[in-house]
């Protein structure tokens, strides 16, 4: 049978064209769909963004974090890139856990979430002991011991976390996570997130309470979710802790309590004696209930209190000392922007909230959150350290004093 090459070479480069006709077509839906969603994202308010090709998100507990469009040749998005700062397991998976699926979408997401803490601890990546082994050296052929300095290490890569004392006793990711299971049996709070960032030399945990605060009921009834964190840390850097902090979905600014005898942040140090202290926060975390309803009383009568603008800048100069003739022209410079920016965030908040001492608090606690500069470490962007000091408290000393502030306008 005679084979008419012309004919076939035809067919061929047809399919071809074909073929690449369908690629290319597929390639502009997914730029399409893409496009569609970063603008719906923006629209909502969901997402900011801050760069040509870079985004932060906005809400959730996710707020903070950022990402990068990557764009091809023909200018179409090829890929969405997370500065998530998240660790990766030993099998290349990213070490996270959550009930509610992250933005980014990466990570084991489980419906609903969990109340196991076997599977929390798994699913997070962070189902792995620490060990502690003695700093040798080697110096004239010969290995040399230091007594007094060890390193941290995991025992699932080996990977060193960080050189600590005699004294440092490990804390495992397990015996300080424990201490919340009692919220867990006694109100069904479902676990909310798990993970590890910094290479493990930090592990966290979250849950959520399952009421809801709500500021102002017969008003602006703003919704403030609670959570509790517990963060641990390998590398000696600083103390294991448990902190509770509500969290305000409109706009994902975190604060702690700040009402009066309320504590809001345990410090659990590594120490021999750091079992009896996790002893002591699990009692007091159980009193988080009570604290709520004191939060929420005093958010609300911020929120039925009334602020002049020229109130707020007297605020501004409490929470910020202001600058003064002996201060250089960079750091007026800067209290001036910080100012002007503070201003504006009180006069978005106010169409929402009214021109309130509340509207004034949630723009100070949003600027902290979002705006003011951040010195990022050698190992992170200054987006990874901004969502690092939400969790860590960084600007708790100012958050407070804005609240108690504003509580002495409510009282006069």
């Amino acid at each position: 049978m005679a084979i008419d090459v012309n004919a076939a070479f035809a067919t061929e480069k047809t399919d071809q064209l074909n073929a690449r006709r369908t690629a290319r077509e597929q390639q502009i839906k997914a730029h399409t769909d893409r496009i569609a969603w970063l603008e719906s994202e923006v629209a909502e308010g969901r997402m900011t963004q801050i760069a040509p090709n870079r985004y932060r998100v906005t809400q959730g507990w996710d707020a903070g974090e950022t990402f990068t469009v990557n764009r091809n040749a023909a200018g179409h998005i090829a890929a969405i890139v997370a500065d998530h700062g998240l660790d990766t397991t030993a099998t290349g998976d990213v070490a996270l856990y959550t009930a509610v699926p992250a933005w980014h979408s990466l990570g084991n997401h489980i419906p609903g979430g969990t109340s196991d803490i076997t599977e929390v601890l798994r699913l997070g990546g962070i189902n792995w002991q620490v060990e502690k082994r003695p700093v040798r050296y080697s110096f004239g052929g010969d290995l040399h011991v230091m007594g007094d300095q060890y390193v941290t290490l995991r025992d699932d890569t080996g990977a060193p976390l960080g050189v600590v004392g005699r004294k440092y006793t490990e804390i495992q990711n397990r015996r300080l996570f424990t201490f919340l299971e009692d919220l867990v049996a006694r109100h069904g709070v479902i676990w909310q997130s798990a993970g590890a960032v910094r290479g493990g030399r930090r592990v966290f945990v979250s849950m959520r309470v399952p009421s809801n605060v709500t500021v102002d009921p017969g008003g602006i009834a703003d919704e403030i979710a609670l959570f509790i964190v517990a963060i641990n840390s390998h590398d000696g850097s600083s103390s294991a802790q448990a902190v509770v902090t509500p969290w305000r979905p409109v706009c994902g600014n975190t604060e702690r309590f700040a009402v009066r005898d309320a504590k809001y942040r345990w410090t659990i140090r590594h120490t021999s004696g750091a079992l009896d202290r996790i002893d002591e926060a699990r009692r007091t975390l159980g009193l988080t209930v009570r604290y709520a309803d004191a939060f929420a009383a005093e958010e609300t009568a911020l929120a039925r209190t009334d602020l002049a603008l020229a109130e707020f800048h007297k605020v501004i100069a409490d929470v910020w000392e202001p600058t003064g003739d002996d201060d250089s022209q960079r750091a007026r410079n800067n209290e001036a922007r910080r100012t002007e920016q503070l201003v504006a965030m009180f006069r978005a908040e106010e169409q929402r909230a009214g021109r309130t001492a509340y509207a004034a608090e949630r723009a100070i606690t949003d600027y902290l959150d979002h705006v003011a500069p951040k010195r990022p470490g050698k190992s992170m962007s200054e987006e990874i350290a901004r969502a690092t000091a939400l969790v860590e408290g960084s600007d708790d000393a100012l958050k407070t004093r804005a609240h108690r502030r504003l509580m002495t306008l409510v009282r006069r």
